[in-house]
């Protein structure tokens, strides 16, 4: 999950503030230095041992997800207009964007696309020069974006994105098993329509959690997948108008 993921990495960040060493936190959990690090790599402490490191350092776990939730409160929730051009702009640099906010790693995106690696490197290094990621020893990639973080209303992404949709979208019967697509009319008070607008908020934040849980998973077991929800002032009388 992200929150795992955000978590090992502070718990990282203040082993490193506390002059710990992966031989440390061996000798504390009775383990090989190797075990410790796979440990760390797959992102598979319990809470039994994260609580014997944390308190290898006179710390919490209470105070580890503070330290968290503190970083997270400084990471970028939007971009501005002019950033989110530079990506617009570019169609290669806004692949790897969506790509790293899925948590691609650089190996993901060399696997799938048909990029070199310096060229994936080069648009790395774009995306940490705008703060998205922190580009880290290795090509890995810190992602340094905030959990609510969303693309500018009407901003040039958005408008890419619509302009993308009304040509392709709906180029599909959506009949296959990952497909869905409902078509409804009716006649709503204005309350009805703001309550259900309310409950579309609440799918999309819906989507994305589960977008987030799934993160973790390898490339192969996920498949991208976009959600488009609209509520409008629309009926059938133009269908039936005569010319």
């Amino acid at each position: 999950m992200a929150q795992t993921s955000d978590l090992i990495d502070i718990l990282k960040k203040l082993l490193k503030r506390h002059n710990k060493t992966y031989a440390e936190v061996a000798a504390c959990l009775a383990l090989s230095e190797a075990s410790v690090k796979r440990l760390f790599s797959e992102q598979n402490l319990s809470l039994q041992r994260l609580d014997r490191i944390c308190a290898l350092m006179d710390l919490e776990i209470s105070d580890l997800v503070r330290e968290m939730r503190a970083e997270q409160a400084h990471a970028i929730s939007e971009l501005s207009q002019a950033q989110e051009k530079e990506i617009a702009d570019d169609l290669s640099l806004m692949m790897i964007t969506v790509c790293i906010l899925n948590r691609w790693s650089l190996q993901d995106i060399l696997q799938h696309y048909q990029f070199t690696e310096p060229q994936c490197i080069r648009y790395l290094a774009h995306l940490d020069r705008l703060r998205i990621i922190e580009l880290q020893p290795g090509n890995r990639i810190k992602l340094l974006t905030a959990p609510n973080f969303k693309w500018r209303e009407n901003g040039p992404i958005m408008n890419l994105f619509r302009a993308k949709i009304e040509s392709e979208y709906f180029r599909t019967h959506f009949s296959k098993r990952s497909e869905k697509l409902i078509v409804m009319n009716g006649m709503l008070s204005d309350t009805s329509n703001q309550l259900f607008q309310r409950k579309m908020a609440q799918l999309a934040k819906e989507f994305d959690a589960l977008s987030k849980d799934d993160s973790s998973l390898a490339i192969g077991e996920r498949k991208g997948s976009t959600l488009l929800i609209g509520l409008r002032d629309w009926d059938y009388e133009h269908l039936f108008r005569q010319k």
